[in-house]
């Protein structure tokens, strides 16, 4: 066989690491001498070289003769280049790109996404807005088909997404799975359009992410036998426990709102840790930019209690497994050259970061340019108009009767319903910041309906003042929260005026804001730009007395009709266990 055959040859799949360009006689491109290479095979650590060919890890042990460039890794540990395995791009309110350039540095090579967040808004378009962002980027960026567009019928989104749609992303090599199907009470009632969503990822050969928050005994098996094989929504042992014996992978969730690792972490044990996972879900830019990435999520579950290659596994092969990604994961011949050289196995922080066999970052810092692309369609998202006052007026209910309030749970997204005893004045349910009780208003900002709906929320702490965001999952209408209605009608007006985003009022007056004009859910600022954007409305929201460590990320939850237990949408309360709209007064 001539050489020329032979590079044709290579150029098709020969196994399940995909393309091989050139083989085994592969020019070497670089050697990394002296690193201490995580075997993710052998949960052991070996001292070796490692040498890269064509974005390719050509071999593993003593470099091969002739080798040109080197790197000194200094005995340092090398490991896979980080993979979450379950994240929002949207909600680090940052673009594709700007994530990308954000994360890399941090050591994550690679995400699985699901775009849910801007498909909510936008739809396929949106979808595809993603996917163009994050195509020629040094940083692979997979995302699964989002199943619930809208995410139930009691809320009101800009777009809807049927089977048929579903089936032709999946289509596209990028999609690697169905999204988290969050809607588990339509899959236990068996509805067809559901059903039909989940036999269009079956059939697509792609594997279906779960969402079910306390689903247990009898329900998570009838859930499971339709072939929903993940979970992150698992918060305390017992539940992960039953969620990995019904052949679930659990993906031990950490993010800014949402800490479940120290709960979960013995739920690791050395027969469950192929099938677990570190994501991180949703985070914050400021986390983002703070804290980082998966490398600060690897540092905790050390801290948890798991061991460093234990805990690496889980953010590189088993996430890489788990997806299908079948040329990522491990230091290996054949694999992907995406590594992480680590400073030391305890802050977990990268000295460097190799992209298909490149650098990528030293030290922290980005070396590799992202190319930018426009969001064209992406922006005047926001369709709503300000309500008037009058539209915020709750009517006192009898006399001596009680109403539902939402009582948030700290480091949760999960709510609680609290029957509480209503301030009265002038024949209207307000605000009592004595006893913590917030007014909430979403406005539907599609320009669908038109829906308002007003209720009572616990545990914010404003005492003055507002809040307000068009980041409200999972439809993200408008959401404010606040005391006084001059203050909501204010926070409001100002996060529609800028296309989308956060806004803090006070005394009838916009204290801070931060654009997002990208679908209202992102910036296409820098991460630290739109950290020190986030950092200040935080800071001004906490001056008025927010409580929660991520005020807006905690509010933008507050409307999710699909986390336990109550919830507002533009449509009125819901109560999440029963999928039904309730009244203010309680019965």
């Amino acid at each position: 066989m001539t050489d020329g055959a032979m590079a044709r040859h290579g150029d098709t799949a020969t196994g399940p690491r995909g393309d091989r360009a050139g083989g085994g006689g592969a020019r070497v491109d670089l050697v990394i001498r002296g690193a201490r290479v995580l075997d993710v095979f052998g949960d052991a650590w070996r001292e070796v070289d490692v040498a890269l060919a064509g974005g390719r890890i050509l071999a593993v042990g003593s470099a091969p003769a002739g080798s040109v460039e080197t790197f000194d890794a200094g005995g340092r540990p090398l490991v896979p280049g980080f993979i979450d395995g379950h994240m929002h791009i949207e909600s680090t309110m940052l673009t594709p790109e700007g994530f990308a350039a954000a994360a890399l540095p941090h050591g994550t090579t690679a995400v699985v996404a699901d775009p849910h967040e801007i498909a909510n808004v936008l739809g396929a378009q949106g979808i595809a807005y993603m996917l163009a962002a994050s195509a020629d980027l040094p940083f692979d960026a997979f995302f699964t088909a989002p199943s619930c567009v809208p995410c139930t019928s009691l809320e009101t989104a800009g777009a809807r997404l049927e089977a048929p749609e579903l089936a032709r992303l999946l289509a596209d090599p990028r999609m690697v799975g169905l999204a988290e199907v969050m809607n588990y009470p339509a899959v236990l009632a068996g509805e067809p359009a559901m059903i039909a969503k989940l036999e269009a990822a079956r059939g697509a050969g792609k594997p279906l992410d779960g969402h079910a928050p306390g689903l247990r005994g009898h329900a998570l098996q009838q859930y499971v036998w339709w072939g929903i094989d993940s979970d992150h929504e698992a918060t305390d042992l017992e539940e992960a426990d039953e969620k990995l014996a019904a052949g679930m992978f659990l993906m031990l969730r950490e993010g800014s709102a949402a800490k479940n690792l120290r709960a979960l972490a013995p739920a690791v044990t050395a027969w469950t840790r192929a099938r677990c996972l570190l994501v991180t879900d949703d985070l914050t830019p400021t986390d983002l930019v703070a804290r980082g990435h998966l490398d600060a999520v690897l540092a905790a579950a050390v801290a948890a209690g798991l061991t460093p290659s234990c805990a690496l596994a889980m953010v590189t092969w088993n996430a890489a497994q788990r997806f299908r990604l079948w040329d990522r994961g491990a230091v290996a011949p054949g694999y992907r050259a995406d590594l992480v050289l680590l400073q030391d196995e305890k802050s977990f922080r990268p000295a460097a970061v190799f992209k298909d066999g490149k650098m990528v970052a030293r030290n922290g810092n980005l070396i590799a340019p992202i190319p930018h692309r426009p969001a064209a369609g992406m922006l005047d998202s926001v369709r709503a108009r300000v309500p008037d006052a009058a539209a915020l007026r709750l009517p006192a209910p009898a006399p001596g009767r009680q109403v539902r309030a939402i009582g948030l749970v700290p480091d949760q997204i999960v709510t609680e319903e609290l029957a509480v005893a209503p301030a009265i004045r002038d024949s209207q349910v307000v605000a009592d910041p004595s006893r913590d009780l917030l007014k909430l208003v979403v406005v539907e900002r599609h320009g669908k309906r038109g829906g308002i709906a007003v209720g009572l929320v616990r545990g914010l702490g404003l005492r003055a003042g507002a809040i307000a965001s068009t980041v409200a999952h999972d439809s993200h209408n408008l959401i404010a929260a606040g005391v006084e209605d001059r203050d909501l009608l204010a926070a409001l007006d100002a996060v529609c005026r800028a296309g989308g985003g956060l806004a803090v009022a006070a005394g009838g007056k916009v204290v801070a804001t931060l654009p997002l004009p990208v679908a209202g859910l992102m910036s296409p600022e820098p991460a630290v730009v739109v950290a020190g954007g986030l950092a200040k409305a935080t800071a001004a929201a906490r001056d008025l007395g927010a409580a929660p460590l991520h005020p807006f990320m905690t509010l933008s939850f507050l409307a999710l009709p699909v986390i336990p237990a109550l919830r507002l949408t533009d449509r009125g309360l819901v109560d999440v266990a029963a999928q039904r709209l309730v009244a203010l007064e309680l019965p």
